[in-house]
């Protein structure tokens, strides 16, 4: 099989992932693209001297925002473009554009909240005239949150609600991107739902605790991601939200204090400052753990109209984390690939991949899921 992949953002916190394991796949060219050809290089060199690179690897040098990226497409052809140049807040739809209007498929990463919602009407009939898929949101948020509900919804005779969260470990790995698009919602407002309305919370806000077997303690806080969108229209819920935390209470109730100066005008793009924030949390890599967690709970009505609750999570150890919101891009590649996945148009991620293979995907890793 010849199957060949320009992944944008290799050698980033998720791309260098996504890269690792696309070279094990036998008659795979992967295009490893970054603005910095040293790095993209370093990367390409370091995966050919792995013992299972099996793919033929490439280092290209291109910043996926100019129009560099479209000359690359002709020139290359790829079959898919992945791509995990981040922060997507803020950005337009011209990236996954060009790779549609060059006969490439398409999945990113996305967890902008505006992106994601506004992706499907900008692309679809471009992407139904072109035969081809394109997929924004394949990470933890809406890939693999979707693919919980999907799987238990079943136990439920009425589904009124879903409530979610995620903590990474303190040590573990932290990109540029991440933390800029974590900053860009901080102290303002967001949609979740309670008694079958809408209400608004705010970012960073609306605190609570929560104990995760393997991860421990962590405090948490609203979050702004895609689910907050679709679920509601996806699933009917009544209620639904999501939060996430920092490990180090010094780092999460730090950034808690910054959402009510966003929230009082008193700062207006704290996403301006993701450099300067990022090298200070990086002051404390050497406390906490490099254990992170994520749940989702369920409640609604079971078979006798009993109310019912249920909770699955996922706690990863070792650093490996990151893998996680990695994996749905991976499956979405090899489903692709092999001819699996017979949807054309452009769409959020849900209903390409189910629960058991994406935890397949996982599998060597030091992750384990729990579900009652």
């Amino acid at each position: 099989m010849r199957w060949s992949v320009l992944l944008l953002g290799a050698y980033g916190l998720f791309g260098a992932r996504i890269a690792a394991r696309l070279a094990r796949e036998a008659g795979w060219r992967v295009l490893l693209a970054g603005r910095d050809a040293r790095q993209a290089q370093r990367l390409a060199d370091t995966l050919r001297a792995a013992a299972d690179c099996r793919a033929e690897l490439t280092a290209v040098a291109v910043d996926a925002q100019s129009a560099g990226l479209a000359a690359l497409l002709r020139a290359e052809r790829p079959d898919l473009v992945i791509n995990c140049a981040g922060p997507f807040q803020g950005r337009d739809h011209a990236v996954p554009r060009e790779c549609l209007l060059a006969g490439a498929h398409y999945v990113d990463l996305a967890d902008g909240r505006d992106y994601v919602r506004d992706f499907g009407p900008a692309l679809d009939a471009l992407a139904h005239e072109h035969h081809l898929l394109a997929v924004c949101g394949a990470s933890s948020v809406p890939g693999l949150s979707a693919a919980v509900v999907d799987r238990y919804r079943g136990d439920f005779a009425a589904l009124h609600g879903v409530h979610m969260g995620i903590s990474p470990g303190n040590r573990t790995e932290r990109g540029l991107a991440t933390v800029a698009a974590i900053l860009s919602y901080v102290g303002r407002p967001l949609p979740w739902r309670r008694g079958g309305a809408e209400y608004a919370v705010h970012g960073w806000q609306q605190l609570q605790r929560r104990r995760y077997a393997g991860a421990g303690l962590r405090w948490l806080a609203a979050c702004d991601v895609p689910d907050l969108d679709l679920f509601p229209v996806r699933y009917g819920l009544a209620e639904l939200s999501f939060r996430a935390g920092l490990e180090l209470r010094r780092l999460h109730f730090g950034l808690w204090l910054l959402s009510w100066l966003v929230r009082a005008g008193l700062v207006r793009d704290l996403a301006a400052h993701a450099g300067t924030l990022k090298r200070a949390s990086e002051w404390f890599l050497r406390a906490g753990s490099d254990c992170g967690a994520m749940h989702v709970e369920l409640h609604g009505l079971d078979a006798q109209g009993r109310p019912l609750q249920r909770c699955w999570e996922i706690a990863a150890a070792d650093g490996d984390g990151p893998q996680i919101p990695a994996t749905p891009a991976v499956v979405i590649a090899g489903k692709l690939a092999r001819g699996e996945i017979a949807r054309r148009g452009a769409r959020a991620c849900v209903d390409l991949f189910t629960l058991e293979e994406c935890l397949a995907s996982l599998g060597g890793f030091a992750i384990r899921t729990r579900y009652g």
